[in-house]
């Protein structure tokens, strides 16, 4: 895909979901990101954001967190879902931060990933509505399939699929490109049956050119 049509649809994209565009629009500090981040795997957004409260409130800080009763947390992060295996990465993040990084999120990729249930996915979005740096573009379910339907790439790995995708943006734009590409997703472009005829990009898309336009009625 050409860097002018590229353009087009970060643009279009951008003036139809002007809130996705904003890197402090749902968090209130790099720890949380992370903590929710983490949690947020094969689950809803609902689930993550209805234990935020009670989570953040009993273990408000790093410290807190990393002595944590164990039993205690899994109960409060229960309707997250896989809470076991969440609450071993959280309570180790946590003490990762405490004893290597001053109780502070660490500011690169390279540390990030070195947490307990962080990988790149999680560390671009942790280093973008955390910290506001735009150091990668994180491919999620949503990501990944509008990529590929859009026409961005023909790759299914996920880090050629972030290069891609990278290669075609200027670095501004990367954090701002995932939460578009997923409110889109969400509201457009969904998995089982993409709404194509409301679509605002629709002149830009390849799924649209090949499969929808050809649909016999």
């Amino acid at each position: 895909m050409d860097d002018a049509t590229c353009s087009l649809i970060y643009e279009t994209l951008a003036t139809v979901y002007p809130h996705a565009c904003d890197p402090q629009d749902f968090f209130s500090s790099p720890f949380q990101v992370l903590v929710l981040t983490i949690l947020s795997a094969q689950t809803t957004d609902a689930q993550v954001w209805a234990i935020r409260g009670p989570l953040f409130s009993r273990y408000p800080t790093p410290e807190a967190l990393a002595r944590a009763d164990r039993t205690d947390l899994e109960a409060i992060i229960h309707p997250t879902g896989f809470f076991r295996a969440k609450a071993r990465h959280i309570m180790g993040a946590a003490r990762m931060l405490v004893d290597e990084f001053g109780g502070k999120v660490p500011s690169t990729m390279e540390d990030l990933v070195r947490l307990p249930g962080v990988g790149r996915k999680t560390a671009n979005i942790v280093l973008y509505h955390g910290l506001g740096r735009n150091e990668g573009i994180a491919v999620d379910t949503h990501v990944l399939r509008l990529a590929h339907r859009i026409g961005y790439t023909d790759h299914v790995d996920p880090g050629r699929v972030e290069r891609d995708l990278m290669a075609c943006h200027p670095r501004e734009a990367w954090g701002a490109l995932t939460d578009l590409l997923i409110a889109h997703g969400r509201a457009i472009c969904t998995a089982r049956r993409p709404r194509c005829a409301e679509c605002p990009i629709a002149g830009h898309c390849r799924y649209f050119r090949k499969v929808y336009s050809a649909a016999p009625g």
